[in-house]
């Protein structure tokens, strides 16, 4: 069975069906079918798990058909250890998004709902091609999506950012066509990824290929200095935009980081590990003083989600297995962390219509269900031990101090930045007293909020107290990976 077809083809099919359903009438009977779409593309994603053979860096569940022969492309599909655990993620996080906006979204449900079940597809794509053509292709179809996410259902300014969201992926990605049509000359022919990981490149033409790939991922991530668009976009986009945005969308640059450049390039990765290390320890702490300042709640877990990607690729460019890991844990925890936060702040916007931190104070008298959910994944942002967020951050952490002492010293900073602009906001906005009179009349979370933040809680605390089943899946892979580091392609 072509399960990892399924997992990208279903959603889109599903999506594509609502379009047809425009009428206002209809959109009962729509939220009921992206629903549907929603959990079987969750659902079809458990046999991958099933099936899925630890202890092998070997491709799974490959499925490999020709797609335009005379270019030698092929729809080439394949799971490991790197990238299985995203496909699961992708699938749980668009279910957690169609129930999130189940009573939110009230104009246009049929093509919000279309618009995220394709998105899921199109980023499951991302994960699994093994195709460097279709990679591209998948990589770029994602922009589309989620341009008309931001650009229709965001907020005041929401044409300037999804414009600003274009162009900047757009920019990156244009130079990462360049190195795949590079590439595909080098090999004499051949699109496929696994072929390009064993090509010979000389260190002048390893150089331009590292700063093609940079262009596209790091833009992606979003890494500094080129993180501007992700605050401004997330301030816009509606709440289930933000969730999958920071949840699934940054990730696909850092997992391009291990798909792309690490493998591909190894002695240009060598080479400017300091320039990126450099880079990564920048974010993680100059964004952590950048997000204490902010006033807008959405603003301030955007720097945070710069800050906590940081960690992941300062995980990627220190070379050990330790690191490594943890910068895929850290890119998991983070999906489950980032959406819940995202989600805690559409909870409170859908009763207020504001963002703003000083709209708030004292929200825990009202809302006390609501208000231990919060707490929770806000320690969770903090990287409280027992949760998601404590179990990448120490792995890099412990892997950067393995590296170099001051690295490790300057990494360990962001953790106690973290817990800065976490637990002040966290106080400013659900402890002291009421401070305003809306705050008093807003309800408690309802049945449907209550199971969404439930499962996210559920997915927080589980991977914070058993790692195991998420390390365990990728410890081969990411050996290997290491491998194809330390080989020179001189």
């Amino acid at each position: 069975m072509a399960w990892l077809s399924l997992a990208i083809w279903l959603p889109i099919a599903f999506g594509c069906f609502l379009l047809f359903f425009k009428r206002d009438e209809q959109a009962g009977f729509v939220r009921w079918v992206a629903l549907l779409g929603a959990l079987l593309g969750l659902l079809v994603t458990v046999p991958l798990y099933q099936g899925f053979q630890i202890g092998t860096a070997q491709m799974q569940f490959v499925e490999n058909l020709p797609w335009i022969a005379h270019f030698h492309m092929n729809y080439h599909l394949g799971l490991d250890g790197l990238s299985f655990w995203f496909v699961p993620l992708t699938a749980f996080i668009t279910l957690i998004v169609v129930i999130a906006g189940w009573e939110v979204i009230r104009e246009r449900v049929n093509q919000y709902m279309a618009a995220f079940l394709i998105l899921s597809g199109l980023m499951i794509g991302v994960f699994s091609a093994l195709d460097g053509m279709l990679f591209y292709v998948f990589f770029e179809a994602t922009l589309i999506p989620m341009y008309l996410i931001i650009g229709v259902w965001g907020g005041p300014r929401k044409i300037y950012a999804a414009f600003k969201f274009f162009l900047y992926t757009l920019l990156g990605s244009l130079l990462m066509l360049i190195t795949v049509i590079y590439l595909y000359s080098r090999s004499g022919g051949s699109f496929d990824i696994l072929t390009w990981h064993e090509l010979a490149i000389p260190a002048t033409a390893q150089t331009l290929l590292f700063f093609g790939f940079f262009a596209a991922f790091a833009v992606k991530v979003p890494m500094w200095p080129i993180h501007t668009w992700l605050p401004d976009v997330h301030v816009e986009a509606p709440t289930g935009g933000s969730v999958i945005l920071a949840a699934i969308m940054l990730k696909l640059g850092a997992y391009g980081f291990l798909r792309f450049l690490l493998p591909i390039v190894p002695d240009a990765a060598h080479e400017w590990a300091p320039f990126i290390i450099t880079l990564s320890l920048v974010a993680v702490i100059y964004i952590g003083f950048v997000a204490i300042v902010q006033k807008d709640m959405k603003k301030l877990v955007a720097y945070s989600s710069v800050a906590h990607m940081g960690f992941v690729t300062l995980g990627f460019f220190i070379f050990n297995d330790l690191g490594l890991s943890g910068g895929i844990v850290q890119m998991i925890a983070h999906g489950f962390v980032s959406a819940a936060m995202f989600l805690c702040i559409g909870v409170l916007y859908d009763r207020v219509h504001s963002r703003e931190i000083a709209a708030y104070g004292g929200v825990i008298n009202a809302m006390p269900r609501f208000g231990a959910f919060a707490m929770l994944f806000f320690m969770a942002n903090c990287g409280l031990p027992g949760t998601a967020g404590f179990v990448g951050e120490w792995m890099v952490i412990l892997a950067s101090v393995k590296y170099n002492f001051w690295i490790g010293f300057c990494a360990a900073w962001a953790v106690i930045l973290g817990a800065a602009y976490s637990l002040w906001m966290f106080k400013r906005v659900y402890f002291g007293d009421i401070a305003n009179e809306h705050v008093k009349a807003m309800p408690d979370i309802n049945k449907r909020e209550t199971f969404i933040l439930a499962l996210l809680a559920i997915a927080v605390l589980f991977m914070g107290v058993y790692p195991k089943p998420f390390t365990d899946v990728m410890d081969a892979s990411v050996a290997h990976l290491l491998q194809q580091i330390a080989t020179s392609k001189l």
